[in-house]
C-alpha cells in the first residue's frame, strides 16, 4: 500500500505535476496515430527533422513575448510548416529526395533556434526549450493541450480511411479520389501543431521521442492498425506517468525522464513482442 501511494502521491498533492500528467496523457494519445501512420508511410525521420525545424520559430517566439503560449506556437507552427513546405519545394524542382532536403535543413533551422536565443540573451532558457519542464504547464498551456490533442484526434477520424489508402494504394486512391494531397497535408500540419504544443513541457528536441517510440515498439505487439493505435497509446501514457514520476522523485528533467521510460517500452517490445519479438522468432531463425 505504501508503494502504490509514492504512485499516485506527487499528482494528488502538487497540482503543477496533476496539470504536467493530464497535459502529458492527452498528448501522448493525440501523437500515438500520428506517430503509427508515419511509420506506415516510411517517414519516421520527418517527426524529428520536424521537431529542430520548430525551434527558429519558436526562439523568435520567446524573443518577443517570453514564454507566451500562442507566440511560441504561432512561431513554432509557422517554422516547423516552412521547413516542411521548403522541403517539399526543392524536392520538386531539383529531385533531391525529400528525406535528405530534410536532413539538409534541419541542422540549419536547429542552430538558427540557438542562436537566436543566444542573441536575446536567454541562455538560461534554453534547457528549458529544448529539454521542457513540467513547471511550464500552466493552466494556459494545458487548455492548449487538451485543445489540439482534441482537434487532432477528430482530424485524424475524418482523414482516417482516405490516409490509410494514401498509405497502402496511392495509386488506387488517385483514380477513386482526389483527397489524397489534401489528406497529407492535414496528417503534416497535425504533426507539426502535436509537436509545437508538446515542446512546452517535453521539450522541443524530446517531444518526438513520445510521438516516435511508443509507436515503434507498438510494432512488435500486432499487426492491426487500430490495435497498433491503442498499444502506443497506452505505452505512450505509461511513459508519461513513470517519467514524471522519475523526474519527481530523483530531480530529474521532466523531457527526458518521459522519452527514457518510453525507450525501455521499446527495449522491452524488441524483447519479448509477441510479433518479430527476440524471444518469440521461430527456432529456424533464432538458431541461424
Amino acid at each position: 500500500m505504501h508503494f502504490a501511494a509514492h504512485l499516485w502521491m506527487p499528482f494528488h498533492d502538487f497540482v503543477f505535476m496533476r496539470r504536467a500528467l493530464i497535459g502529458g496523457l492527452v498528448l501522448a494519445c493525440s501523437t500515438a496515430p500520428l506517430g503509427v501512420f508515419l511509420i506506415l508511410r516510411r517517414m519516421s525521420l520527418i517527426g524529428d527533422a520536424v521537431a529542430h525545424g520548430i525551434l527558429p520559430g519558436a526562439a523568435l517566439g520567446f524573443w518577443f513575448a517570453g514564454l507566451s503560449l500562442p507566440a511560441l506556437t504561432i512561431g513554432g507552427l509557422g517554422a516547423g510548416l516552412g521547413m516542411a513546405g521548403l522541403s517539399a519545394w526543392i524536392t520538386r524542382r531539383t529531385g533531391l529526395r525529400e528525406d535528405a532536403s530534410l536532413a539538409a535543413i534541419y541542422p540549419i533551422s536547429l542552430a538558427a533556434g540557438v542562436l537566436i536565443l543566444g542573441i536575446a540573451g536567454k541562455r538560461l532558457d534554453l534547457l528549458h526549450l529544448l529539454f521542457g519542464s513540467a513547471l511550464a504547464v500552466d493552466e494556459t498551456t494545458l487548455t492548449g493541450m487538451l485543445w489540439v490533442s482534441g482537434f487532432s484526434l477528430i482530424a485524424m477520424a475524418l482523414i482516417y480511411k482516405p490516409l490509410l489508402l494514401d498509405t497502402l494504394d496511392p495509386l488506387f486512391l488517385k483514380t477513386v479520389s482526389r483527397l489524397g494531397p489534401l489528406a497529407h497535408g492535414l496528417f503534416l500540419t497535425l504533426v507539426v501543431l502535436n509537436l509545437v504544443i508538446g515542446f512546452q513541457a517535453i521539450g522541443a528536441l524530446m517531444v518526438v521521442g513520445l510521438m516516435m517510440l511508443p509507436a515503434i515498439a507498438s510494432r512488435f505487439w500486432s499487426r492491426r492498425l487500430p490495435v497498433l493505435i491503442a498499444v502506443s497509446a497506452a505505452l505512450g501514457c505509461l511513459s508519461v506517468w513513470l517519467g514524471l514520476l522519475l523526474s519527481f522523485y530523483y530531480s530529474l528533467p521532466s523531457g527526458p525522464a518521459i522519452v527514457l521510460v518510453a525507450g525501455g517500452g521499446y527495449l522491452l517490445s524488441v524483447v519479448f513482442g509477441p510479433v518479430h519479438g527476440l524471444l518469440r522468432r521461430p527456432p529456424s531463425l533464432t538458431s541461424q
